[in-house]
């Protein structure tokens, strides 16, 4: 079943649907049905096909070695979907171990961990607008609003002593579409962002330690029901990104480990192939399968589930040969640097190859470092991915609201430094899950003040999110306000919103939602200095900043009334007759308040409108006489 073309391919590292040629796939050979098996493991001394069909006895069915490739093959007859199977190594150290397939399709729930044979090819995708349009999307140019989601704490059933699930029982794929999409829908978000939904082990590493990385964890239903379940986000108007972990594997002995008793998949040297902090294996990319096997995995997601966006997991582990590691403890690379060559040439590898085979869809590298050219092109000297995370960005706004108001005048350079950096990038904006875990607090708790101030300073900081150039994220829980830091092992916190505080702050962003994607100049110029100007960064004293968001306009031309202006106040104290420059004349309707009395405010603002005076300000002929709320956000826009 394998070619010598497909080992030809797969040998230089090129063969990008690995997918369809290797694991468990029903089939029919001389008119005779059954499920034929590859692998690669080209130092085993021999390996079986064992399952409840053979009783475990590997001497039932053995695999063919391809000689010189490394690959095996066996052919089963009779065999079905739903068979569950390993495969019965003995390797080169001498150790016979039951391993997983690393190309399965569909897992046993763990803690059980052998691979089910299986065919979803039957399922009839409704998304083809979706999908149509997605290929004609206009660059990097529209609006994405992202909510990121964990699918097993978002919302449970209630829980059911039978199953013993603590936190109550976990939704399935299909309820997750009755239930996720249209909350998704209804807050106005544009995609949602799954955490790692491949098949891992261990729960609580929350996806990001996988097993199978071509299929859909078996915790929440088989294969085609979680096809149904992006179908719905795509029906619902909605994109799906998901956190894709190319970085790293677990050592867990059924996984990709030592899989034909040598360092396969991973490095033999521990200074190259181990991620100590972490208790997990490094990729080893400069090896051809290695690599052909990671590229497949890139397009399997993007093809087969109809997946838009890929969010590379901790990209910066994976440039530095010494990422947290001590001197002694990384091997240079043939210059001498420190620099992971391999890894380079395999994120542009990965990038190049979904532009051009997945037209419309995008790649978001998680990289916390200042690695030039992150999002450039690859012929431009880049790594090609189409976004980054702002890292920069996160760390210093959290810092600043964490402040005590009355010391943020010494910090002011936490809110405005960022715009130094804002076009080196096309950059994404996020307050993730990694920001309310391990003694972080939750978004709602890191705030300062008492509880109304809390609320305040959290509906500022979102405001200011959406105003910045730069696509949004916000993890779950993070809308509703919740208290308590995020648990794996429970639903978010819903029961807080019949408090009219936490109710207000889910109207917030929702209202946030709403606006940003009526008012195309908050996103049409992110990526465009003309797109954004600051109208005063200066007032460091009352803790102020002002600015406009705009459309992209040729130079020399002046601003037109096509725009809106934003203004946060980050103390607790309002400021009336508050002057600030505007571009043009007329009436500015509030079209946002933050403090209205309807997301928990203090209802202090500008009674829906505020007319400019011919009274130059900030470098404009125009200005307003303000009422600004305290701890409030104001977006005001003029009127046609």
């Amino acid at each position: 079943m394998l070619t010598a073309f497909d080992l030809h391919l797969l040998g230089e590292g090129t063969h990008c649907e690995a997918f369809n040629k290797l694991g468990a796939r029903v089939t029919e050979h001389d008119g005779v049905s059954g499920v034929v098996f590859a692998v690669w493991a080209p130092n085993a001394r021999a390996i079986n096909v064992v399952g409840d069909f053979n009783q475990w006895n590997g001497a039932a069915h053995p695999m063919r070695h391809l000689q010189s490739s490394g690959y095996w093959e066996a052919f089963v007859a009779g065999l079905t979907a739903g068979t569950p199977y390993k495969f019965e190594v003995f390797g080169a150290d001498g150790r016979r171990v039951l391993k997983a397939d690393p190309c399965a399709r569909y897992y046993e729930t763990p803690p059980k961990t052998a691979s089910i044979v299986w065919d979803s090819s039957a399922y009839s995708w409704q998304d083809d607008a979706w999908m149509k349009q997605r290929r004609s999307l206009p660059g990097h140019g529209g609006p994405m609003s992202i909510y990121e989601v964990h699918l097993g704490s978002w919302q449970r059933s209630p829980f059911d002593s039978a199953q013993g699930q603590p936190g109550g029982t976990l939704l399935t794929y299909r309820e997750m579409a009755d239930r996720l999409v249209p909350y998704v829908k209804d807050m106005g978000f544009t995609h949602v962002e799954l955490l790692p939904i491949m098949e891992h082990p261990y729960t609580g590493s929350w996806g990001y330690q996988v097993i199978g990385f071509f299929a859909p964890t078996s915790r929440f239903g088989p294969p085609e029901d979680f096809k149904f379940l992006v179908d719905a986000f795509h029906q619902a108007g909605i994109g799906v990104i998901l956190d894709w972990v190319p970085g790293h594997f677990p050592k867990d002995q059924h996984g990709l480990a030592r899989f034909d008793g040598t360092a396969l998949y991973e490095h033999a040297d521990p200074r190259q192939g181990e991620h100590r902090d972490w208790g997990t294996l490094v990729f080893n990319y400069g090896r051809h399968e290695v690599r052909s096997f990671l590229l497949s995995n890139a397009l399997f997601w993007l093809q087969e589930f109809h997946i838009d966006g890929l969010r590379v997991d901790a990209v910066a582990s994976m440039l530095y040969v010494d990422y947290s590691r001590d001197a002694g403890q990384w091997v240079p690379n043939k210059y001498g640097g420190r620099e992971n060559l391999d890894a380079i040439e395999f994120l542009k590898q990965l990038n190049m190859l979904i532009e051009h085979e997945c037209p419309g869809a995008f790649v978001c590298a998680e990289e916390s470092t200042s690695w030039p050219g992150v999002s450039r092109p690859v012929h431009l000297g880049g790594l090609g991915f189409t976004y980054k995370w702002n890292m920069g960005w996160m760390h210093d706004m959290l810092d600043y609201t964490k402040e005590d108001p009355v010391h943020r005048k010494w910090h002011h350079n936490k809110i405005t430094f960022s715009m130094i950096y804002a076009y080196s990038e096309r950059f994404i904006l996020p307050f993730s899950h990694d920001e309310v875990v391990h003694g972080k607090r939750s978004m709602l708790d890191k705030m300062p003040g008492d509880v109304w101030q809390k609320h305040a300073n959290l509906r500022a900081l979102y405001g200011y999110m959406f105003v910045h150039p730069g696509k949004k994220l916000l993890f779950m829980g993070g809308e509703i306000g919740q208290w308590r830091e995020w648990n794996h092992d429970w639903q978010l916190d819903w029961e807080i919103l019949g408090d009219s505080r936490h109710a207000g702050l889910q109207r917030w962003v929702r209202d946030l939602n709403a606006v940003y994607l009526r008012e195309s100049s908050m996103w049409e110029g992110d990526f465009d200095p003309d797109g954004f100007s600051w109208i005063d960064c200066h007032d460091h004293d009352h803790s102020i900043i002002a600015l406009m968001r705009q459309p992209s306009r040729p130079p020399g031309v002046q601003a037109s009334g096509d725009c809106v202006i934003a203004v946060v106040n980050f103390t607790p104290m309002p400021r009336r007759g508050y002057r600030l420059g505007v571009p043009v004349e007329g009436s500015y309707a509030e079209i946002l308040n933050s403090d209205a009395d309807v997301y928990g405010g203090s209802n202090i603002g500008n009674q829906g409108s505020v007319s400019a005076d011919a009274v130059p300000a900030h470098g404009h002929p125009y200005s307003l006489a303000l009422t600004l709320p305290p701890l409030g956000f104001l977006l005001l826009k003029p009127a046609k």
